[in-house]
């Protein structure tokens, strides 16, 4: 939000919520204005109306279910960023479990976990490319509540007699079979290619000229890399995978390949110059068609791979910031797709 939008609406807030008590604050238009800010994913609004009166923690409850409160709207609504500052104002200022924010429960038997259970709404998955990583925020959405809940709440059964787990289950079971398909194809598509540098690489460590050390890094990278595809197809497939297991190995398995490729590419430069004895007017052109393959596996293969290891790689919703090293990491893999692109 623009900083002078903000500024106003903080200046809005202050002089005409500060001042209003709990049953004033309920009645005022602050309810229909956060409600909305709320579903629309405005998390300023949210937190300027917080600011200039604490009451909305306790006034405040969902006009389409009255039982439920702000911090239930902002779960079932998926609202990560509103769910996150809300719980830590509400730890700041009072007992989270004082303000009936995650142990309340609707007129459903739905406690918070029922509703992180639920399939988000389909324009926030559209934002997460593939089936296997819509699938793992799920998972992590779901399991960042789970945290804070309750241990007994975890087996709170609502009117329809299921757990969260149950109605998690019951809600994502296309999205599993979606992801599932991704996966294997990602896997076996991978595979292949990691077994045809294996055979080419092994054959041209004993008769090419040049290179060695690159072929036998080609070599051991691609066999790692086909370890770890095969490690994913042989893998159960069940929801817990999908949340760390499957999508570290990914990062590995394509990590793997792309050092493959990279450096058998390397290997037949090097092999090239000595079999040419440095007629550079052939070497270059050739070496510089040789390192096409590798620009269009970065093009193709990288943005997955930076999106799937900066997924894994964020903390819970009511965690801390990522540490260092994963930072480190995420801006490294950021700042060289920037590169790439330009």
């Amino acid at each position: 939000m623009d900083a002078y939008a903000r500024e106003v609406i903080r200046l809005i807030c202050k002089e005409s919520f500060s001042k209003l008590d709990e049953i004033q604050f309920g009645q005022s238009t602050a309810v229909k204005a956060i409600l909305q800010a709320i579903k629309c994913g405005i998390p300023d609004i949210v937190t300027e109306i917080t600011y200039a009166n604490v009451n909305i923690l306790r006034s405040i409850t969902d006009p389409e279910d009255s039982s439920r409160n702000i911090f239930a709207c902002a779960i079932a609504h998926h609202q990560e960023e509103v769910a996150r500052f809300l719980y830590r104002f509400a730890e700041k200022k009072t007992n989270v479990v004082e303000t009936n924010m995650v142990i309340a429960v609707d007129e459903d038997k739905n406690n918070i976990l029922h509703l992180a259970a639920k399939l988000a709404p389909p324009y926030q998955l559209d934002c997460i490319s593939g089936s296997a990583l819509q699938l793992q925020s799920e998972l992590r959405w779901f399991k960042g509540v789970e945290e804070i809940v309750p241990r007994s709440y975890r087996e709170h059964r609502n009117n329809n007699g299921e757990t969260p787990l149950e109605v998690f289950v019951r809600e994502h079971k296309d999205l599993l079979k979606g992801a599932e398909e991704w996966v294997k194809k990602t896997a076996e598509s991978s595979t292949v290619v990691g077994a045809l540098i294996i055979t080419i690489m092994f054959a041209a460590a004993f008769t090419v000229p040049g290179g060695h050390e690159q072929n036998a890094i080609s070599l051991f990278a691609a066999s790692s890399s086909v370890i770890m595809f095969l490690g994913i197809l042989t893998s159960r497939f069940a929801y817990e995978d999908f949340h760390k297991s499957l999508p570290i190995r990914l990062v590995m398995g394509l990590s793997s390949l792309f050092i493959s490729i990279a450096t058998m590419t390397m290997a037949f430069c090097a092999a090239l110059v000595i079999m040419l004895e440095g007629r550079l007017w052939v070497v270059i052109p050739i070496t510089l068609l040789a390192g096409i393959p590798v620009a269009f596996f970065v093009l193709l293969q990288f943005p997955l791979l930076v999106e799937i290891y900066v997924s894994t790689s964020r903390p819970n919703i009511f965690d801390g910031e990522v540490s260092s090293w994963m930072r480190i990491m995420k801006d490294m893999f950021v700042g060289l797709w920037a590169v790439v692109q330009r």
